[in-house]
């Protein structure tokens, strides 16, 4: 991902995340990802939106209980009602930041009846 000026959602893990190895667990971490790509599409259609896929999923390096958590997340590709978002995962651990996870989450513009919608223009 080019820009990380600002993380699209910034979160920090509880105990009640973590798993028996005391690393966060994977969905815990994949919601918050969905959480920031949908606020991306979201803006993005001018509206509702939802997911339909996840792709390339990588998990990276564990997540601790330690860390602050940086979610990045920009729009890829634009189809008529669907845009696929690249969501890159950064925690930060005091000295460093470390790259823990990222993705490909596909989201579509929905209608009033939750039908596909087509994407406004680019402005």
């Amino acid at each position: 991902m080019t820009d990380r000026a600002e993380p699209i959602l910034r979160v920090v893990p509880r105990p009640a995340d973590i798993n028996s190895n005391g690393h966060i667990f994977g969905g815990w971490i994949l919601s918050q990802m969905d959480i920031a790509g949908g606020i991306v599409a979201g803006r993005t259609a001018k509206g509702s939106t939802a997911t339909v896929a996840i792709d390339a999923m990588e998990f990276i390096a564990p997540i601790l209980l330690s860390d602050i958590i940086s979610i990045y997340a920009q729009v890829e590709r634009r189809g008529r009602t669907s845009m696929a978002i690249r969501i890159e995962v950064i925690a930060d651990r005091g000295s460093e930041d470390v790259k823990v996870t990222s993705g490909l989450f596909t989201f579509v513009a929905l209608d009033e009846n939750h039908r596909p919608r087509p994407l406004p223009p680019i402005d």
